[in-house]
């Protein structure tokens, strides 16, 4: 049975090999940031993007498009990961949306290989955020957890990438959104 979540509300995960569906109506950028037991992205090399689309245990997809896949091993990960964050972001340039509230709430869903649902998420409530945090899966006494957070931010990848202590924030989102 799906757990259909709220934000921040949370659900246990009963595999580590798990895909991350995301369908948000227009063309997004998805992408992935590892963080320690604090939720600090250590450097860049802990952030999977369309130009740099993968990492132990993280393949996220390499184009801006309404639906995306990002296959996620959390067996795979490096030790010294405890929190994965899910983000989104609204492609700059591309003539379309540039805020979450002018197009349908995102859908994020966690399912098993088979594609079984194992929890879903709409990501509502959001209105200039240009760039949002959708999902965060996390270590906790040694199992994983899904944990519903849609953070939304108006300034963009910057400043999401900036609040989870990236000190290169702003130069790898402007990569990102090339």
């Amino acid at each position: 049975m799906t757990a259909e979540l709220v934000r921040g509300q949370n659900h246990p995960l009963p595999q580590t090999r798990l895909e991350i569906r995301v369908s948000a109506g227009h063309p997004i950028v998805a992408g992935a940031t590892l963080g320690d037991e604090q939720g600090t992205v250590r450097g860049t090399e802990w952030v999977a993007h369309p130009a740099a689309p993968q990492l132990p245990g993280i393949d996220v997809s390499r184009q801006a498009a309404a639906d995306h896949r990002l296959a996620v091993d959390l067996g795979a990960v490096p030790e010294a990961v405890h929190r994965v964050n899910v983000l989104l972001a609204l492609p700059t340039g591309v003539g379309g949306p540039t805020r979450f509230g002018a197009m349908p709430a995102p859908f994020v869903a966690v399912t098993g290989l088979d594609g079984t649902e194992v929890a879903s998420y709409t990501i509502t409530d959001l209105d200039s955020e240009s760039a949002v945090v959708a999902l965060e899966l996390y270590r906790r006494q040694g199992a994983w957890k899904v944990r519903a957070v849609g953070q939304g931010y108006a300034g963009g990848l910057a400043a999401m990438l900036h609040d989870q202590g990236l000190p290169e924030a702003a130069a790898l989102a402007a990569r990102i959104n090339e």
